[in-house]
């Protein structure tokens, strides 16, 4: 299926400043595939290493880390010479041997002819535990669940994401109902690649819905495995009390409702692991509106997202009826899952930083506000075509953007100050 970021590998390929690449990402968002699949289109031959429970990397890589040395070794345990020009070294579950991670750097610096590409699960966390890597030395590249443009093309309508990029908004309008239906279809499959792969071929909700099942087991089999455990229970109470987090009028995340009496002391370091590992997304308030954003950041104040729409129906138990067919009892959670589908949309566009806006007195909320680093634009999330926007306007009267967005199933429309944006072009929002 096609992958977004197979451009970006390619651009890093032709790089003049070329480093070692860390793919970061969650488990089973697809990294061992994208990266295979890069060696098969891009090089004469793929050198795969997995260091998970591999006893003889461990040892290669626990004496000097010589690059010469390092090179020897792996041609020997792979049994042909390795061709820097030619070939595509992989090494997968690198943050098994954290020494291997620590070569990176020497491969930058006495090696820099060889392509090697890294990814782990667990990487996230391996990084921020202070592994000896010097930053500065490895190129990152983030990959997250496929993106709804991305399972447009994954299920056969290519033409329809082609038309979101030209952004021919009268032809759109023209086959809406086909990107509504397309987009209900997202919220309950979501973007697990296995998930996708498995609608676009069979169009099974009920093996789709076991896909997703499998997935959230395996997270919460690395919660036992993998994280500290003094951490584990509050790990599995804060991840399990997300959907109901979401379903709240506001989406602020408070902690009384993982555990009463809860404080944000007795969570830090659960919500920490639970990022590294790229399973959620933690939105944090702003109170004002100038750029960096970052500067106005509120630490105290946030929202926590999953890292998939799916997952999250699937959390939650969400019937493919409730969803497809409309239900006056889903009208609550709509808005939740509107919310997350757009979060996620936001967080795969590069260069853009994803905060939410509350005033001081807690009367206006703006959904999302972003900053590309030239504008801030506040983003309002309608489930429906409903179109108020009170939120936005107090927002517009305080801060005078250039430019607001309503994003909602409602057409496009562009009036004085606002855009309409329908839902599913959400991420035309840096290029409108």
């Amino acid at each position: 299926m096609y992958r977004i970021a197979m451009e970006k590998l390619l651009n890093w390929k032709q790089g003049k400043r070329r480093k070692p690449l860390i793919i970061e990402g969650a488990r089973q968002v697809g990294k061992t595939w994208l990266m295979k699949e890069f060696g098969r289109q891009a090089y004469a031959d793929t050198v795969y290493i997995n260091f998970d429970a591999n006893s003889r990397m461990a040892e290669l890589f626990a004496s000097d880390l010589n690059t010469d040395r390092l090179i020897l070794g792996l041609e020997l345990y792979v049994g042909h010479k390795i061709d820097p020009e030619s070939s595509l070294l992989i090494f997968d579950e690198v943050q098994e041997v954290p020494r291997a991670l620590a070569s990176l750097k020497y491969f930058y610096e006495n090696a820099p002819q060889y392509h090697i590409v890294c990814a782990g699960s667990l990487l996230g966390i391996a990084l921020h535990q202070g592994t000896s890597f010097p930053v500065g030395k490895v190129d990152f590249l983030k990959l997250y669940p496929l993106s709804f443009r991305e399972f447009l093309m994954a299920t056969g309508q290519e033409q329809f994401a082609e038309l979101l990029d030209k952004q021919d908004f009268q032809m759109i309008t023209s086959f809406k109902q086909t990107y509504i239906d397309a987009l209900r279809y997202y919220y309950f499959v979501g973007g697990m690649p296995e998930a996708v792969a498995c609608f676009a071929e069979s169009k099974d909700f009920n093996e789709v819905r076991e896909i997703q099942k499998r997935i959230l087991a395996a997270y919460e089999q690395d919660f036992s495995k993998h994280a500290p455990n003094e951490i584990v229970p509050r790990l599995r109470m804060l991840w399990n009390s997300i959907p109901s987090q979401l379903a709240k009028e506001n989406k602020k995340f408070i902690y009384g409702l993982v555990r009463e009496g809860g404080r944000a002391k007795d969570y830090e370091t659960a919500i920490l692991w639970l990022s590294d590992c790229g399973l959620v997304h933690k939105v944090s308030r702003v109170n004002a509106a100038g750029i960096p954003l970052r500067a106005y950041e509120d630490l105290k104040a946030f929202k926590l997202f999953v890292l998939d729409v799916g997952l999250l129906g699937c959390m939650t138990g969400l019937r493919q009826r409730t969803l497809l067919d409309g239900n006056d009892l889903f009208v609550e959670f709509k808005g939740a899952l509107t919310e997350q589908y757009v979060c996620q949309q936001l967080q795969t566009i590069e260069d853009l930083d994803v905060y939410y806006y509350t005033n001081d007195r807690g009367s206006c909320e703006v959904d999302f506000i972003v900053d590309t680093g030239e504008r801030i634009i506040p983003v309002e999330v309608k489930a429906e075509t409903n179109l108020k926007a009170k939120s936005l306007r107090t927002y517009r009267e305080k801060f005078s953007p250039e430019i607001s967005i309503r994003t909602s199933m409602a057409d496009y429309k562009k009036e004085d100050w606002l855009v309409n944006l329908p839902l599913y072009a959400i991420d035309q929002i840096a290029r409108i």
